[in-house]
């Protein structure tokens, strides 16, 4: 078991090292446009973080046979859409935070303006990005496909999905009622779930696996995404400041409402773990190697920070 850790870890790095350098090929440049915009997009894009979606997205896709470099521009654009989140969720209209991962978020260091500036830009620029794929494809059937993941990234990415789950967690922050599981469960199939379910099944796409997969493949999504938010309340809670790079306890002393302070910490342990066993379940029903993939899914549900 230590072997298989070991080993696993050892991936782990080789693949986020490779997404790293996926997504500085696709870094806007400086022609043309105010550099002040470029280096904080830039500045947002490159600030770590574990590079989940893309790297689901690259899973799948080769589980489903993709081979060569058509999904990287979906990867690029997934995490430029998951940052101008990030980048929107700092700003002081929003959660008001300075720091994110341990350093200064980008409207701290760039003004609050050109964060929201910022965030929009990157937002404008992974659909750019994620449209060129279209100019190389080569025949019917891979239009149809960039065309169904361009679908598939737009609604998951808007009101439907992790906007609309935005909306949600701000609305019930602001809420004086007493929220209910079903209201929580909402903002994370939403705000986490939907673009967790988006590079999973963009992957599938491109590499052209059958149809029938899909609901799978959103199931398991969905799940993902739960338990990973579930497992975040949970280290709200539980966790390690300098391991997470941000304070714990912070949703406790704002009075936020969560998985946790509605179902108790065992009772939220255990549907983490229910859902990350139905998760797994759904991974070994597909074809080809899953072993990286589950031992990931595993990894990022059960962290410790």
């Amino acid at each position: 078991m230590i072997k298989e850790e070991k080993d696993f870890k050892e991936q782990l790095s080789l693949r986020g090292a490779e997404i790293e350098e996926i997504i500085k090929k696709y870094l806007p440049g400086e022609e043309d446009v105010p550099t002040s915009i470029v280096e904080a997009m830039n500045y947002s894009l490159l600030s770590g973080g574990k590079r989940l979606r893309p790297m689901l997205m690259q899973e799948m896709y080769k589980l489903f046979g993709g081979d060569g470099v058509g999904v990287e521009r979906f990867m690029a654009a997934m995490e430029m859409i998951h940052t101008y989140s990030l980048v929107h969720d700092d700003l002081p209209a929003m959660d008001n935070d300075e720091y994110r991962r341990g350093r200064r978020t980008t409207w701290a260091v760039y003004g609050n303006a050109m964060g929201v500036l910022a965030g929009d830009a990157l937002l404008n620029y992974a659909f750019e990005t994620a449209l060129q794929v279209l100019y190389n494809c080569g025949t019917v059937e891979d239009f149809q496909r960039v065309r169904s993941a361009l679908s598939v990234l737009s609604f998951n990415a808007g009101i439907y999905g992790m906007i609309g789950g935005q909306v949600a967690d701000m609305e019930a922050e602001n809420s004086q009622e007493a929220l209910g599981n079903e209201q929580i469960l909402y903002v994370h199939t939403h705000k986490t779930g939907a673009l967790i379910k988006a590079s999973m099944l963009i992957g599938a796409i491109l590499a052209g696996a059958p149809d029938s997969y899909r609901a799978d493949i959103a199931k398991c999504a969905m799940d993902i995404g739960t338990a990973f938010q579930i497992q975040d309340d949970i280290l709200d809670v539980v966790g390690d400041s300098a391991e997470m790079g941000k304070p714990v306890g912070s949703d406790e002393a704002n009075g936020k409402q969560t998985y946790v302070t509605i179902n108790g910490m065992e009772k939220s342990v255990a549907e983490v773990n229910r859902l990350s066993g139905e998760a797994l379940e759904i991974i070994q029903s597909f074809p080809g190697d899953h072993s990286f993939l589950e031992m990931l899914v595993q990894y990022l549900i059960e962290r410790r920070s």
